[in-house]
Formats: structure tokens, C-alpha cells, sequence
């Protein structure tokens, strides 16, 4: 059993540093070469742009919780578990952690800490986090009851 646990914990990790890829991909694409360089007339829209940290990570975030959310219920938790059900246990959590986390780290990087850092300490903490909440929350009694394909 503990073993199996540790194994679905490497996985999980596996898993969310190709989500983190996206992630990180993501993020500098947007941050170095997209909002740089945007050119909008709308003053209230590059307002909410201008604060380049947060927009850059809640894209990014959504791209790469899409990726993780899809190979971990199949691969990590083995669940036969309703997809919208689960998906809207995971929307609940980062209901919570994406307003939290952007906070953070428009107040982190307003203080001086560099964007990259910020995100990288967002990121392991959301790992390890999301990892709990999948496991006890989310495919809670729900694991291991995906049916192997023959």
C-alpha cells in the first residue's frame, strides 16, 4: 500500500513538471514577447494587462491545470470518476488557490522578487497542494476504477 501511494506520488510529480513545462513555456512566451508588445487602445483593458504577472500566470495556469488534470485522472488516480464532477472539484480548489497565489505574487513581484522566482515557489507549493486535494478530495474512494483496456 505504501508503496503504491509513493509510486502514484512520483507519477503525480511527473505529470505536473510537463504541466509545469507548459507552465513555465506559457508564462515567458507571454510575459517576454506577447504583453510587451501589445498595442490596445481600450484603456480599461490594458489596465487589467498592465499588471503583466497575474495575466501571464492565470493564462498559463489554465493551460498547464487542463494538461495535469487530464493525465493524472487517468494515469496517476486510474478513476472512473464522473469528468465533470471531478473537474469541478478541481475548479473549487483553484477557485481558492488562483486568486490566493495571484495576490501573492503581484504583492511578491511589486516588492522586487524577480517574476521567475515567484512562480517557481507558486508552482511547487500548487503541486504539492493540488496533489492532497486530488488525492483525498477529488478521487477520494474513486482510484484505481478505470477499466484496462484489452
Amino acid at each position: 500500500m505504501k508503496n503504491s501511494n509513493a509510486i502514484q506520488a512520483v507519477k503525480f510529480a511527473l505529470f505536473s513538471a510537463s504541466a509545469g513545462i507548459i507552465q513555465v513555456a506559457s508564462f515567458t512566451l507571454l510575459n517576454e514577447l506577447v504583453l510587451p508588445n501589445i498595442n490596445i487602445q481600450n484603456e480599461k483593458l490594458m489596465e487589467i494587462l498592465s499588471a503583466e504577472y497575474g495575466v501571464c500566470y492565470l493564462i498559463a495556469l489554465i493551460l498547464s491545470v487542463l494538461w495535469n488534470f487530464t493525465f493524472n485522472r487517468r494515469f496517476t488516480f486510474k478513476s472512473a470518476a464522473n469528468i465533470p464532477i471531478a473537474m469541478a472539484k478541481v475548479f473549487g480548489f483553484y477557485l481558492v488557490f488562483t486568486p490566493v497565489s495571484t495576490w501573492l505574487g503581484n504583492m511578491a513581484t511589486g516588492k522586487g522578487i524577480n517574476e521567475y522566482i515567484v512562480l517557481g515557489v507558486t508552482m511547487l507549493s500548487n503541486m504539492v497542494l493540488e496533489y492532497l486535494f486530488c488525492k483525498f478530495v477529488v478521487y477520494k474512494n474513486q482510484e484505481n476504477t478505470m477499466e484496462e483496456k484489452k
